[in-house]
């Protein structure tokens, strides 16, 4: 892992290298850059892979407020710091939330897009309070309590006991201030679905058919509002991160895909 300060933050990230081409990995909430462990296993004969910690998670620390298109400009740093123009944004859920919004600022730096369970548009009110109350029992003192809400989410996230296995424990071993600025982010961000027309790079959506976090609906209003539209890849049976559920679905659409851009 490397080190750069980009936009006044120190930000990790892990780069493969070489001169082929260059895929840019984003994750999710809560996770960091080892959620893309079997898609770097499985490109990196033939791609250039990237990945990195985004503001709160993993080695990247988020000192003060920020939105999603701070952390948009903060990819492009990352490019930037490895001498790379352009790439193909790979994003899950909120990397998806932030690599949306690179191809919109950014447009020239963004070759095409995955978008790997992700969205355009924001959760209605309740869903917004419920996670409201979820983010406060998560970073609260009743350890029982924040344990159980783990074990939910990992539920939701994830969808098997191996997987939770593994990260339950990584997310309770983490300092529980660290969710404050990451969650504000989240559960505060703009609608950008009226500005998916404006996206002209090939867009492929990645989901999964029983993802409770964000419906596959709100994956294929992405695919549908987006100028060149490579499709909706629907993953059954997934949860929210098919990714690390379902990799070799997930493993062959990518490479597909890339390989007729």
């Amino acid at each position: 892992m490397t080190t750069a300060e980009i936009n006044g933050i120190p930000v990790r990230y892990e780069d493969t290298g070489g001169d082929k081409p260059a895929v840019l990995f984003s994750h999710g909430f809560l996770m960091d850059h080892t959620m893309f462990d079997q898609q770097v296993a499985a490109l990196s004969d033939d791609y250039r892979c990237i990945r990195w910690d985004e503001r709160g998670f993993g080695d990247t620390p988020a000192p003060g407020p920020f939105t999603y298109w701070d952390s948009a400009d903060d990819a492009v740093g990352v490019l930037d710091a490895c001498g790379v123009d352009q790439a193909v944004f790979v994003g899950m859920s909120q990397g998806g939330f932030l690599s949306l919004r690179a191809a919109l600022a950014h447009p020239d730096r963004v070759k095409a897009l995955v978008l790997i369970d992700s969205a355009a548009d924001v959760d209605d009110a309740e869903t917004i309070e419920g996670y409201h109350g979820m983010l406060a029992a998560f970073t609260g003192e009743d350890d029982e309590m924040r344990a159980g809400v783990a074990q939910g989410v990992s539920g939701l996230i994830l969808g098997t006991d191996e997987l939770a296995a593994e990260w339950v424990p990584k997310w309770l071993g983490r300092d529980r201030s660290l969710l404050a600025e990451p969650g504000q982010t989240l559960l505060s961000r703009d609608d950008v679905s009226d500005r998916l027309s404006e996206i002209a790079c090939p867009v492929l959506v990645v989901h999964g058919t029983t993802d409770e976090a964000i419906s596959i609906d709100r994956g294929r209003a992405m695919a549908d509002g987006v100028q060149d539209s490579r499709g909706v890849v629907e993953v059954e049976g997934s949860a929210h991160a098919p990714n690390m559920s379902h990799p070799e679905i997930v493993n062959d659409a990518l490479t597909t895909f890339l390989s007729n851009l």
